[in-house]
């Protein structure tokens, strides 16, 4: 098909995620079926329902920053520089002659800066009401600031903004980064998205809409992504980057091209604040939407990494949708869920699970949906959720679903590059 814009592919990755602090950790940990739970060490839990989640292992902010730029940085935007950082020297990008007036920063998160906000209200609620606040605490807290602070890294003056669309926003950010690029207004973009809300208001609200897992007595299977006994999602933390770049731009300067984007759909359910919609229909016209943006057709996919956060409807209306869009090929593609070991990272989820997708169709094998020990009969048996541990496969291409409260929807597609 003759696209009427550019070619974009992938030249960079980078991760910090339950699994593990960079690329081959996190792969390692993906297709070995490790789970990323356990219960929580950065506040007492003693008084909440949910006492565990899929926390960063090992982070220490001291390792990357000095200590007066740390303080002055909240936990999603040290992650998210982090992350980015290895995607910018994975690309070899700064190795190159590039114009940086035309390499830009689009970074998504649900929730931003939490931990910030939680740290400044308790202060001044233990005082005698006099308002003391930490100069830099809006500074932290804004969303934006982690694109602002990835791009004044690297000097890097191009298109820069954040996405928010709840669990949808670092897909957005793919897909911004993609239509920008395409459009020819930018040469290279770092995208992706980070969050770190694993925090007394984090577990505490999602507990309130009874949205958590609250199987205390064994978290590394509490994320039940199609089993008959799940009981809602695992909370994570972590941050995903890609860089995005000109097909011709990356040629030019003899990058390794990783994979190509084929293309990026977004939908809106329409429906209800936090339910999706029962028939799928979002994330139907989603799925179709990526497909069509891609010249592509359901028999080109080999692989769906899949929303598949572990919660009951959830879980059916998605896998409703793939019926619906992929008809029989539906039961010739490998699904899977990786938010069965790394949890549900929000607004950072359709990063690291984009970069899953990507390592799955560079290694030519699927991570699993691990934790299931009993079959829903919601679900075809036909279809393949590749239940239990890793398949060798050949992946010509791989579609990721992202799908956010307030019914935003976005699905990605990412093939292997043929020059």
């Amino acid at each position: 098909m003759n696209l009427p814009y550019k070619r974009v592919v992938v030249t960079g990755l980078g991760a910090l995620t339950p699994l593990g602090n960079s690329i081959p950790a996190y792969w390692e940990g993906l297709v070995n079926g490790v789970s990323g739970a356990d219960f929580i060490k950065q506040f007492d839990v003693t008084k909440f329902k949910t006492k565990f989640a899929c926390e960063l292992k090992d982070f220490n902010p001291d390792n990357h920053f000095e200590r007066k730029e740390s303080k002055r940085l909240d936990r999603f935007s040290q992650i998210a520089i982090v992350a980015a950082d290895e995607a910018v020297q994975h690309s070899g990008i700064l190795n190159s002659d590039v114009n940086k007036d035309r390499v830009g920063v689009i970074w998504g998160s649900g929730i931003g800066g939490m931990i910030t906000f939680i740290e400044e209200m308790k202060n001044f609620s233990a005082g005698d009401g006099t308002p003391r606040f930490n100069p830099f605490f809006i500074p932290k807290l804004i969303l934006d600031i982690a694109s602002g602070h990835i791009s004044m890294k690297y000097g890097f003056r191009g298109p820069n903004f954040a996405t928010v669309s709840a669990c949808a926003s670092s897909t957005n950010a793919i897909i911004d980064a993609l239509n920008y690029i395409r459009m020819g207004k930018a040469d290279a973009i770092v995208c992706g998205g980070s969050e770190a809300v694993v925090t007394e208001a984090g577990i505490g609200g999602f507990n309130a809409m009874k949205a958590l897992s609250e199987r205390n007595d064994d978290p590394k299977t509490a994320s039940r992504p199609f089993d008959l006994d799940r009981d809602g999602f695992v909370l994570g933390e972590g941050a995903g980057a890609l860089l995005l770049e000109e097909y011709e731009h990356a040629k030019r300067r003899g990058a390794n091209i990783i994979c190509e984007v084929a293309g990026g759909g977004l939908s809106a359910d329409a429906y209800h604040l936090t339910a999706p919609h029962p028939e799928g229909l979002g994330a139907t016209n989603v799925m179709k939407s990526a497909l069509e943006d891609a010249g592509m057709k359901p028999e080109d996919i080999d692989y769906i990494n899949v929303h598949g956060t572990s919660t009951p409807l959830g879980d059916i209306s998605e896998v409703t949708a793939i019926q619906r869009v992929f008809g029989e090929h539906a039961y010739n593609v490998n699904i899977s869920s990786t938010k069965s070991m790394t949890g549900h990272l929000l607004g950072a989820a359709g990063a690291i699970e984009a970069i899953a997708s990507i390592l799955a169709m560079m290694n030519n094998t699927i991570p699993p949906t691990i934790n299931h020990f009993t079959d829903d009969p919601s679900f075809d048996p036909r279809l393949n959720f590749t239940f239990g541990k890793a398949q060798k496969k050949e992946v010509r291409a791989a579609l990721s679903n992202t799908f956010g409260f307030g019914g935003h929807n976005a699905s990605v597609i990412f093939k292997k590059f043929v020059d």
